[in-house]
This record gives structure tokens, sequence and C-alpha cells, in this order.
């Protein structure tokens, strides 16, 4: 079975279990930080190893986790723990999150720009997604700035990318000559 399809069972069930106790938001910021925490490489090894027995982890994940975390939450990582799914752990949360996303209505969106935009800019973006048909009903953008792309922007919006940057548009045209077999003659 792949890894995405097991995440997606256990991500799925977490939500479920999260929304009829209530504590869908709860949940949510408990994995947003676990998936932060889990890019710091020495967490991730562990949460990955085979050869950290799961009781070593499981304490390890008290220590760590369980006087910030909710109670559903470390009760589901004690579960993963006990049925030695940890390795998952990392691909369930972030399935999490696009369930979660998907169950509230949020688009995950992502622009960068080769400037800091302003926060009319922004909102103006905003509202134009919001307007379109390719976002639901609520919006979670995130902003980056890469002063490679020279000028325009780089649209994310879940799945799709839109690349409206000069970078991209020189890269077009330097393709286009490079594969020019027109010869010009005087």
């Amino acid at each position: 079975m792949s890894v995405k399809r097991i995440a997606g069972r256990y991500a799925k069930s977490l939500l479920d279990l999260s929304v009829e106790q209530g504590k869908t938001d709860a949940v949510r910021d408990d994995l947003t930080h676990f998936v932060e925490a889990v890019k710091n490489r020495d967490l991730y090894l562990l949460v990955k190893s085979p050869i950290v027995s799961p009781d070593k982890k499981s304490s390890i994940f008290r220590e760590i986790f369980g006087k910030s975390y909710g109670e559903l939450t470390n009760a589901f990582f004690d579960i993963i723990l006990r049925k030695g799914r940890e390795s998952y752990l990392p691909e369930i949360a972030t399935e999490f999150l696009e369930m979660y996303n998907a169950h509230k209505g949020i688009t995950s969106v992502t622009i960068k720009t080769a400037t800091a935009l302003s926060e009319a800019a922004l909102a103006d973006i905003k509202t134009k997604l919001l307007d379109s048909d390719l976002t639901a009903k609520d919006l979670d953008v995130e902003t980056i700035v890469d002063p490679e792309i020279i000028g325009g922007f780089v649209l994310q919006i879940g799945d799709n990318l839109y690349d409206a940057s000069i970078a991209h548009k020189l890269d077009a045209l330097r393709k286009t000559f490079k594969d020019n077999t027109y010869v010009a003659t005087n």
C-alpha cells in the first residue's frame, strides 16, 4: 500500500474524530506545529528510524509534545506509535492539513514576487482570486519574495502553477531562439 494512501486513511480518521469532538482547529494547530518541527533533521530521522523502539519514541514524543499539544493529538500519536506506523507521521500530518483545508473550504495559495507586495496589492489579489472559480470560499495565502524571478509573479493554487514571471518569459524566449532553425542570409 502506498504511503499517501496509508497517510490518507489515518488523517481521515483523525479529522473525523476531531470534527466529532469539536477539536479540529486545535488538532490543526498541533499538526501545523508538528510539520514545522519535523523539518528539523534530527527529529525527522528519529521519527523515521526503525532502530529506535516505539517505547523510546513514545517517551520522547511525550517529553517534546506532551505539554503543548492537546489530548486528542497526543492520544493519536500514542496509537500511531503503538501500531508501529510512526514513520508515516509527517505524511499523516500533511494529509490531515490538506483534508482540514478541504473540510473548511480553504484554498492554499502561494504568491512569489521579486519584491514584497503591498497590503493593498495583496488584498486586490485575494479579492480577484475569491471572485474566480479557482478557489474555495476562503484563502490561506503565503507570500514569498524571490528576486531571481526578476519581475512579475508566480502563483500556485493547490497543484496548479501560473508562472507570469519575467525570468520564465526570458527562458521561453531563449529557448525559442535556441530552437530556431532559420538562418538569415544577406
